[in-house]
Formats: C-alpha cells, structure tokens, sequence
C-alpha cells in the first residue's frame, strides 16, 4: 500500500462521517461504518476502520481489479475532499483546469483516440456501453452519454462518428465544478478510469 494511500485512509478516518455523507453525495452503513458509494453504475463500500474497499456486485469486483490504480485511490481522495457543492453544467475540457494544459500530455494523455477507433462507426455501441456504467445518453456530437464515476463528478464523453472527410473524434469533458472536489492528479485518475471502462 503507497504512503499516499495510507495517509488517505488515516485522514479519512478522522472524518465527521455526516459531513462526509453530505459533502460527497454518499450514505453511511452504520453496521459496518461504511461508506456506500455509487461509481459508474455500481455500489461499493469502503471501511476507513479496516482500511477496506469492497464492491456489492460481481461488475463491482471487475472494476476493482481492472482500475484499482485509478479507482481505489480515487474514491479515498474524493470522500476526503468533496464539497457540498451541485454541478455547474458549464463542461470543460481537462486541460482547462488549473495546471490541466500540461499535466494531460505524455504519458497523462488519455486514450481518446483508442475509443473513437473503436465506435468509429458504432453509436449504438457507444451509447449501450454508457448506460450499463449507469450513465445517461446526451444530445453533443453523433453520440455522447454522461457518466458518474464518482457522485459529484460527473464526465461527458462525446463521439464524433467517422465519414469520407473526418476520422472519429472523441472528447472527456468534466463539469467545471470538478476541481473543487478533487485535485489535479485525482481528476487525471478519473477521467483515465472513466474512459478505460468504455472498452
């Protein structure tokens, strides 16, 4: 376990969990002390007294496995730093947040290309892919869905179909909110997590 996520965990633990619950969008378990925390489509608990992050369900344990870099780190920085704030609705581009220009270049550049390559030609694909990750399919681009991979931070992504003139194109945008919530490294965790579970 990285010191950072030790210290995470020792920080949340020193949490009122009420204002946790109403700062983050998330329920207490009060058999287990456990938050209860819904990330894309799913719901998951985490104990701060055993320093325990599980899911409720078999996609749960998938995502665990397969983003637990990005995931679990994620959602321990979320419940520690999330505010009582509603989203904006104003998106903007993960390069617009303070610092974003040049943490999202090298190796923080999100795999965008690799997801329009594969819905090049397949909007209802996409959109299917969205809604069972619990998001909820928009109106931008040739196809676009919101999804929720942490309660209040919600990520737009939108796809621009391939035709004889333009390759496909997709584009992550977050609310514009996201950076009172999280920091920068955290917001980089989450957008990566989010497009990966579009695969």
């Amino acid at each position: 376990m990285s010191s950072g996520t030790d210290k995470a965990w020792e920080m949340l633990s020193g949490l009122n969990p009420g204002e946790v619950c109403g700062n983050a969008s998330v329920s207490l378990d009060d058999k287990t002390s456990s938050y209860i925390i819904r990330s894309l489509g799913t719901d998951f608990s985490v104990s701060p007294e055993k320093r325990e992050l599980k899911s409720q369900s078999q996609g749960g344990d998938y995502l665990i496995n397969r983003f637990g870099y990005f995931f679990n780190h994620s959602v321990l920085w979320y419940l520690i730093g999330a505010k009582d704030i509603p989203a904006s609705g104003r998106l903007i581009k993960p390069q617009s947040v303070k610092g974003g220009h040049h943490f999202f270049m090298g190796t923080h550049q999100l795999p965008l290309e690799n997801l329009s390559e594969k819905y090049r030609d397949d909007r209802d694909g996409f959109i299917k892919k969205g809604l069972e990750l619990g998001g909820r399919a928009l109106d931008y681009g040739d196809a676009s869905v919101e999804l929720f991979p942490m309660p209040r931070v919600p990520v737009t992504l939108i796809l621009w179909l391939s035709d004889k003139e333009f390759q496909a194109r997709a584009d992550l945008l977050f609310d514009s909110t996201c950076e009172l919530h999280l920091p920068l490294d955290i917001i980089w965790s989450i957008a990566m997590m989010s497009v990966l579970a579009m695969f």
